[in-house]
């Protein structure tokens, strides 16, 4: 029988088998070819490994500036392109330490001294992590500043407030983008506050149990910037609970993104025509030659169902997981990546898709997003939408709630058998509609007709969160100074 075990490269555990393992089961259980994005947190982590390591007496100062060496030859090799992967080497980890020993010679097998795999691994998603969410703080910024300019421009803008999908009460277009920056700051705060707890090293906990070396694993953490060490061994290699937490506030944002997405879509309709997109962010159909197709929302609202998808996926990989740490643990990578790269490419996106830019004929700022005024101006004649205000006249003079509101029921019945809108009524055709409930009638004057505008239904809600253009404008501001 041919000894195949020769050809084979030996493992880092390899001593512990009798025959190599199967070319399958080496490539269903390698994660080289999506871990290696990690390279570089591997890299930091194995520097300030060796540097404490050095410190302590554990290896040699000549070991250290090899290690130092070759780790930058390392890094340089992967920045051009050159570094070979390899599948026989399983994961991003083992790549590198291979190319050291490689550089190096005992110095790189001196690397993994005090440590396992299990921290290892444990460390560099943390690491690469806490990049992403640095990164995605940014672009939610971004999204907001674009938000902010667009709702300014349209703080007086008047827009059918909605529930139900039916006409509610009159809001200014910038009020309800407003919303989206609410939306969106409570995200950043959960992503933040998902940092400080991304933020704690496991190095050091080693396999599953520490180690026997007289490691220091505050100064490793602090040259890694990270805000403490994990406190128990066990817990440190088999956590996860920073990935699901990423992804849910992960799954949340793209919700939010996802419920303007559809907003977008259907104010594009030629049917509503609120808005339209600036033509970058659509596409064409290819039979129909007048469609222009609202793909970038469309697609941000099906990636929501992706990213949930790899909330759940990280949910039920550890539920039934004993510790310490276990191969399922492989499994998280994929998942958090995906959620990591769909997230930041949405923010991208929806950044540049809510912002603007300078014509270059007229000098004139240009939304990418185009607000059709008229039209949203047209549609709050439509479903009554200034009723509550109304109520709220007959309040102000005598008229208890509750019958405030049959009272503009009936007027508002009034209006459908005729067809118009409440301020299109004579005065006197207003009390004959309300005239069925006592005290009504007679409480409405001339001044009923200021009230049933909706530029003095806008004006009137001039409290804190209110949709008055005076206090959309004090909340861009304020959201403007929350952010820097």
């Amino acid at each position: 029988m041919t000894d195949t075990s020769s050809a084979q490269p030996a493992k880092a555990w390899s001593g512990r088998f009798s025959e190599p393992v199967s070319d399958l089961v080496k490539r269903y259980t390698a994660s080289v070819f999506f871990d290696q994005r990690m390279a570089e947190q591997d890299i930091r982590g194995s520097l300030a490994h060796a540097r404490m390591l050095a410190r302590q007496g554990i290896i040699g100062t000549q070991d250290l500036a090899d290690i130092e060496r070759g780790m930058a030859q390392i890094r340089d090799e992967i920045a051009r392109g050159e570094f070979t992967w390899s599948l026989d080497d399983e994961d991003v980890h083992l790549n590198i330490e291979k190319r050291l020993t490689a550089l190096v010679g005992d110095a790189g097998k001196r690397l993994h001294t005090g440590r396992s795999r299990n921290d290892q691994v444990a460390t560099d998603i943390r690491l690469w992590l806490r990049d992403a969410i640095d990164q995605i703080l940014v672009l939610i910024g971004d999204f907001q500043r674009n938000v902010l300019e667009l709702a300014e421009a349209h703080a007086d803008t008047p827009l059918p407030g909605f529930t139900h999908l039916q006409v509610a009460q009159p809001v200014t277009f910038g009020h309800h983008l407003m919303a989206y920056c609410e939306m969106t700051r409570r995200d950043a705060e959960r992503f933040a506050d998902c940092r400080r707890r991304v933020n704690r090293l496991p190095l050091g906990s080693a396999a599953l149990a520490g180690t026997s070396y007289p490691i220091d694993r505050e100064s490793v953490a602090r040259e890694l910037g990270f805000d403490e060490v994990c406190y128990n061994s066990l817990d440190a290699v088999s956590d996860r609970d920073f990935a699901i937490e990423f992804c849910a506030a992960s799954a949340l944002l793209m919700t939010h993104l996802s419920r303007l997405s559809e907003e977008l879509i259907l104010w594009m309709s030629p049917r509503v025509g609120f808005i339209d997109l600036a033509d970058r962010f659509c596409t064409g159909s290819s039979i129909m030659p007048q469609k222009k197709n609202p793909d970038v929302p469309e697609l941000v609202r099906g990636k929501t169902g992706r990213v949930n998808g790899s909330l759940i996926a990280l949910l039920t990989l550890m539920k039934g997981q004993p510790l310490a740490y276990n191969k399922d643990n492989q499994e998280d990578k994929e998942p958090l990546f995906d959620t990591a790269d769909t997230v930041i490419d949405t923010l991208r996106i929806y950044a540049d898709m809510m912002g603007s830019r300078i014509d270059e004929k007229t000098g004139e700022r240009v939304f990418n997003v185009r607000v059709k005024a008229a039209a949203m101006l047209g549609a709050l004649s439509q479903g009554y939408a200034t009723a509550t205000d109304l109520a709220d006249y007959l309040v102000k003079k005598g008229l208890p709630f509750r019958d405030a509101h049959e009272a503009v029921a009936l007027a508002v019945r009034a209006a459908e058998a005729r067809a118009c809108d409440l301020p299109d009524f004579t005065l006197d055709e207003l009390r004959a509609a309300m005239a069925e409930v006592n005290g009504a009638a007679e409480r409405v004057g001339e001044d009923v007709f200021a009230v049933l505008t909706v530029a003095g239904s806008l004006a009137s809600r001039n409290h804190v969160g209110g949709t008055a253009p005076q206090q959309v404008r004090a909340a861009i501001a304020r959201m403007r100074s929350s952010l820097g």
